[in-house]
């Protein structure tokens, strides 16, 4: 052994292990190892090859004869590889062999991955081959074959994990599953989708077996991909194979099916896996929760939480949260208060979401106390409240027309350097929507002068506010500003003053807007012509409507249903049906195919004609031609039959809505309790109202309105009264069409006093009155002798803007008014 460290030529010692073993075992010859210049390059190349041929078949020779002493095998490999003498494919290939059989799996698979991240990789086929030739002279374990995809797919080399598993099936080779699962899930941690499904297809396609853990990746895949629909898909082929899921499995596709969201189908899996003994957990609870809320199934949502917290399991934040948010969706923003005071005594902590949610709830349902209450309980917790929810409490003011304690809290957040463009967008849309023009200009002038640049939003806004007080010159000189500086106008600034225009009857200029749209690059599209020829049929111009349509048709735009639905709809309020059936046989002419939105307008338009029997003739005939009727469909027939004192009828055709799927909204029950108090059954209105919350449908201001009107002209006051109260205690913003019904319905009931109070109630809601409201206490006062407040009413009425329309002076000159019925046109 001396002898050998003395002749030979490497510098570092051979490992003990190795210097146990004959010499005639790993060198018959110095050349084995040693390389000795040779002066001429080619000569030199080829006596390379050769020595790197005769190293790879002593190599080989050494691992043979050693592969029962796989330590040492190793060994020696790495010994011969880090003198810088190649090893090449073949030995690689069989000392993977030797460690896989011998259990040394993680030996080789850091052989194997310092092969593949070496600069001179092989291909994966190529390694399959080698493989499978080395097999026959060494024994070896099938595993190799498993561990050698799993060593792809643990460095992402997913490409040529696929290579590798085609080689291996071309030749009779199936990897176990657990091994198609590696790689599977490397596709997926890849993004590589298409691949996955594609590898998952082949397998199949062979026979390959597959696990719940397959099923599990592949159900993971459809949801990255962004289509949970298909996760079940997978899950039913493992039950139909006869695989028993288990519990990650079966979350797994519960979580797919909650993500549509279809919350019936998830309770079903649920009720599936717990009948197969699993137990549900915390997650699975979570998930269900939150799609029951989605789906405004509050119901479900609830026994879910109590079924949860019952089986020892107990309530999350999360879980919480999304019940809060159920019971907002749902217009019970109570109750999602109160369950936010037990979450709190049961030491949950709040996050940002649940304020945001909570908040959000008091904006929908005009409640900016509490929105601002819980605004300071974030604070008071130390929680920095976001500019998202400083927002949304401004908009609860703003929407409750708080406006002072909106600017408040403005002022604060500014002192807080928090308001940000959205702020600033808030307040000057509120501004504008309510004539405040001049205080919006301020506002945004004060946004600049911060050093925050307004978006085209800001301007858009402002432009709205111009257009809606009809200073079209203003709003030019805006828009001239606005490209000035800088800031693109878009889509939603031409229909702004394309529809100011509209409102002036400056068409022409309407339509210039559409050339300058053109000329900027700005896609006009349907809905920019369509916004004229709607206007033009709102504005009850229909003798102008077909030459603009044919002006614009010259110019490229092709006529849609949208704009055919907006000319016949125009003439149906016209009440010239004649004129709007022949507008629909030329859009059939022209190849357009009406849609629901079509029949609609003609339904509507024959039940307001006093003929529901047309009407219903034609929802037939809608339906033979395989057309879906949507909720406004119904709603126009309902209310036509409720109008007709066909109550028998429109209940018919409202559980034929529920048949169908339909889910009926306020608009529908608030035409059913319409026709109900016209029958002066004030009993079945009630009650019809209490099924409609019971159902989770909120009560607006629309169906407040009715009860408070059916109530007063029933002669009970107190209820009015009470409702009045309910509709404000739960946010509700009365309109001017509550206070007619109010002043009216008071005035009637004589209590004139009330009836007066509620014209100031107007002005501190900010709410315009209108000509019939001033008419109403005008003639109640010169009934009861007061002229000279009926006189004083007058001028108000003046002062206000508002014009005195013939009943008006019927009133106060001739003096032959019938009655408070008259005035309201009852």
């Amino acid at each position: 052994m001396r002898a050998f460290r003395r002749s030979s030529t490497l510098s570092p010692r051979l490992p003990r292990s190795i210097r146990r073993i004959p010499r005639a075992s790993y060198c018959a010859s110095p050349s084995l190892l040693t390389e000795k210049p040779i002066g001429v390059h080619a000569q030199s190349r080829s006596i390379r090859r050769q020595r790197s041929m005769s190293t790879q078949k002593r190599v080989v020779e050494f691992l043979l004869t050693n592969q029962h002493r796989p330590r040492e095998a190793l060994k020696y490999f790495n010994w011969v590889e880090n003198q810088g003498s190649p090893t090449g494919i073949e030995p690689l290939c069989i000392l993977f062999h030797i460690l896989v059989r011998s259990g040394l799996l993680l030996s080789a698979r850091e052989l194997l991955k310092r092969s593949i991240l070496g600069d001179s990789v092989p291909r994966p086929s190529g390694i399959v081959d080698c493989l499978i030739e080395t097999s026959k002279r060494c024994d070896f374990d099938p595993l190799s074959y498993c561990y050698l995809l799993s060593c792809y797919a643990h460095v992402d080399r997913v490409e040529e994990a696929v290579e590798a598993f085609s080689r291996m099936v071309e030749n009779g080779i199936f990897p176990s599953v657990k091994a198609r699962n590696v790689v599977l899930s490397a596709m997926l941690r890849s993004t590589s989708f298409s691949g996955a499904q594609e590898f998952y297809r082949e397998m199949r396609a062979k026979g390959m077996d597959f696990d719940c853990i397959t099923c599990d990746i592949m159900m993971r895949v459809c949801m990255k991909e962004g289509k949970p629909e298909d996760a079940e898909v997978y899950f039913r082929e493992m039950v139909d194979a006869g695989v028993e899921p288990d519990m990650k499995a079966y979350a797994t596709v519960i979580r797919s099916v909650c993500k549509k969201p279809d919350s019936k189908r998830a309770c079903e899996l649920f009720s599936e896996m717990k009948g197969a003994g699993l137990v549900p957990s915390e997650f699975i609870y979570t998930l269900l929760i939150g799609a029951c809320v989605k789906q405004r199934n509050m119901g479900e949502a609830v026994r879910l939480k109590e079924e949860m917290v019952s089986g020892g399991l107990p309530l999350n934040l999360v879980a919480a949260t999304s019940l809060m948010k159920g019971y907002c969706a749902q217009g019970d923003l109570n109750t999602a208060l109160d369950f936010f005071s037990t979450v709190l005594e049961q030491g949950i902590v709040p996050n940002s979401v649940t304020y945001s949610v909570l908040i959000e709830g008091c904006y929908s349902y005009g409640n900016a106390e509490k929105a601002y209450e819980l605004y300071c309980q974030m604070k008071q917790q130390g929680m920095l409240p976001s500019v998202f929810i400083i927002n949304s409490v401004i908009r609860c003011f703003l929407k409750n027309n708080q406006w002072k304690e909106a600017f408040d809290l403005f002022e604060e957040a500014v002192g807080s350097g928090v308001p940000n463009v959205f702020t600033y967008n808030i307040l000057i849309h509120w501004l504008c929507r309510v004539g405040r023009l001049k205080e919006a200009c301020n506002l945004y002038a004060r946004m600049e002068d911060t050093g925050m640049k307004p978006n085209v939003v800001s301007y858009n806004h402002l432009l709205f506010g111009h257009c809606e007080q009809g200073d079209m010159d203003s709003a030019a000189n805006l828009y001239s500003q606005m490209t000035e500086r800088g800031i693109k106008p878009n889509a939603v600034t031409f229909a702004t003053l394309m529809d100011g225009y509209v409102k002036k009857k400056d068409f022409d200029r309407a339509y210039d807007m559409l050339h300058i749209m053109h000329g900027l690059g700005i896609t006009r599209n349907e809905y920019t012509f369509n916004t004229i020829i709607n206007g033009l049929c709102k504005a009850g111009r229909m003798s102008e409507v077909n030459d603009m349509l044919h002006k614009f048709m010259e110019e490229g735009f092709v006529p849609n249903c949208m704009t055919y639905n907006s000319i016949i709809s125009g003439f149906i309020r016209d009440g010239a049906m004649s004129s709007a059936i022949s507008t629909y046989q030329q859009m059939l002419e022209r190849g357009i195919s009406p849609n629901v939105i079509t029949y609609t307008n003609f339904i509507d338009g024959y039940c307001k004609s006093s003929c529901t029997d047309v009407a219903l003739k034609l929802m037939n005939e809608v339906r033979r031609k395989g057309l879906q009727l949507d909720i406004a469909a119904y709603n126009a027939i309902i209310d036509g039959f409720c109008k007709d004192r066909n109550m028998d009828g429109a209940l018919k055709l409202f559980d034929e809505l529920l048949e169908g799927g339909l889910k009926p909204n306020a608009a529908v029950f608030n035409s059913l309790i319409s026709g109900y108090i016209d029958l002066n059954d004030m009993k079945a209105a009630f009650e019809l109202h209490k099924k409609m919350l019971e159902e989770g449908i909120p009560c607006d201001t629309a169906i407040y309105t009715t009860l408070i009107d059916g109530s007063l002209k029933a002669g009970n006051v107190t209820i009015a009264s009470e409702l009045y109260s309910e509709m404000l205690a739960k946010g509700h913003v009365p309109d001017d069409i509550t206070f007619t019904a109010l002043i009216h319905g008071l005035c009637n009931n004589g209590h004139l006093e009330n009836a007066y109070e509620m014209l100031h109630e107007m002005d501190r809601m900010d709410i315009r009155p209108n000509v019939l409201i001033y008419n109403t206490l005008i003639n109640r006062y010169f009934r009861e002798g007061n002229l000279q407040e009926a006189f004083r009413l007058h001028d108000e009425m003046l002062d206000r803007g508002l014009m005195p329309d013939d009943k008006t002076y019927d009133i106060l000159v001739s003096q032959k008014f019938e009655g408070d019925d008259a005035v309201a046109g009852t």
